[in-house]
């Protein structure tokens, strides 16, 4: 099994949806694709240059949040035989739609898909915008209630074949991506577990210049939620909270990674 791209979707509630979708827009530099599905629900968030890798979708229940498209290399196993192994890792399939998309939850219930993969290989460059220096969304960090953090962690590096690995701080274990996959994914062990709690996630931006980054979406209508030593808390114009970090944006490594 091998997966060869990852596409992170911003998933909106339909009264959030135009004003999210354009501070992101905004925020990565991104043109529009035109809408598409039975309800004009998706769309695509296009790079200058590189195949794209964020999406964004309308959605009618609920309040929104995060998923994952994992897209599988036809040449290595169908769609059905990424499902079956997910299942056998403790996943759970929820739909499958017109042979295309398969939509699976994963032992903390994290939703995602898999799909066929398209032949993308090209990461788009870090933006620069407005003197902010150079930044890009290059990371889905998971959420994790400490209950079923190390099966989720074990989950997610068996199903990708990514080695696991410990992150800066004990919270954080992040996967070793392969050279050429757009987004990094981090698994972070909450504080604490609600009788009902699943899985999210928030993504993470790699700033040269995370003050000036802040500052910069704090004008396109962004909030700051928290300021720590190396990452700031934001939440944009609807709410959806997500960090900005002192990573290299083009390496997407940690300075002491460096």
């Amino acid at each position: 099994m091998a997966f060869r791209w990852l596409t992170v979707f911003l998933d909106f509630p339909a009264d959030d949806f135009d004003a999210g979708v354009a501070f992101w827009r905004e925020a990565t530099g991104s043109g529009l694709s035109p809408f598409r599905g039975t309800a004009g629900e998706f769309a695509t968030l296009l790079p200058s240059a590189g195949d794209a890798y964020l999406r964004v979708q309308r959605v009618m229940d609920g309040g929104g949040g995060h998923h994952l498209d994992l897209h599988d290399d036809p040449a290595d196993g169908t769609l059905e035989d990424a499902a079956a192994l997910a299942v056998s890792l403790g996943a759970r399939v929820r739909d499958r739609e017109d042979e295309e998309v398969i939509v699976v939850d994963s032992p903390g219930g994290f939703t995602f898909c898999l799909v066929r993969w398209d032949g993308e290989t090209a990461v788009p460059a870090p933006s620069r915008m407005d003197g902010a220096g150079a930044s890009r969304a290059d990371q889905l960090c998971l959420d994790i209630p400490p209950a079923v953090f190390e099966r989720e962690r074990s989950f997610w590096a068996a199903l990708t074949g990514w080695e696991a690995r410990s992150g800066s701080r004990p919270e954080f274990s992040y996967l070793r991506r392969p050279a050429g996959m757009p987004v990094c994914l981090l698994l972070q062990r909450r504080d604490s577990t609600a009788a009902d709690d699943r899985v999210t996630a928030h993504v993470d931006f790699a700033c040269a210049r995370r003050d000036q980054v802040a500052d910069l979406h704090v004008a396109r209508g962004a909030r700051v939620a928290g300021t720590f030593p190396f990452w700031t808390v934001m939440a944009d114009p609807t709410g959806r909270r997500y960090c900005l970090t002192g990573r290299d944006p083009e390496t997407g490594r940690a300075p002491t990674q460096a």
